[in-house]
């Protein structure tokens, strides 16, 4: 169960990306064209629900499933000590909560002000969410890395 979740877990990483990516060019574009769409909202309810499945999926695999987390949860201290371990205990989550919660207050805050502010506060939030996760997210070439894409 293990793998089949993992698998879901790391395709599922390049919908949130793509739909951050798509919610966030359309603030940048917004800020010129000045309209709040529904398509502008339609982009940032798909990023924000894509993350939060994948937020489920990940806390999932955190408390159940994975052998990396389950091992640093039983012997925390040692696990510090470990990158690896470390990584995967406390660095990714801790990095994809941020980015979870960026997002979120981005999505709340949309509800306020005109429109060339709903543009400017979602370049802003979901730009600093797309970092957050971008810096969080296990790249092949990191010293803890995952392949691009699992099958």
């Amino acid at each position: 169960m293990y793998t089949t979740v993992l698998v879901v877990h790391s395709w599922l990483r390049w919908v949130v990306l793509i739909a951050g990516l798509v919610a966030w060019a359309r603030s940048i574009a917004g800020l010129s064209r000045g309209a709040w769409t529904r398509a502008d909202d339609r982009a940032g309810f798909w990023f924000v629900t894509a993350l939060d499945l994948q937020l489920l999926i990940g806390l999932a695999l955190y408390f159940f499933l994975s052998p990396y987390t389950t091992a640093a949860l039983h012997g925390f201290g040692a696990a510090m000590k470990d990158s690896t371990l470390r990584f995967w205990a406390v660095e990714h989550v801790f990095g994809m909560v941020i980015g979870v919660v960026l997002a979120h207050i981005g999505r709340a805050r949309v509800r306020r002000g005109d429109e060339r502010q709903r543009h400017r506060t979602v370049a802003i939030f979901f730009g600093l969410a797309l970092v957050a996760i971008a810096l969080a997210v296990p790249w092949p070439w990191s010293s803890h890395g995952r392949p691009l894409l699992r099958w």
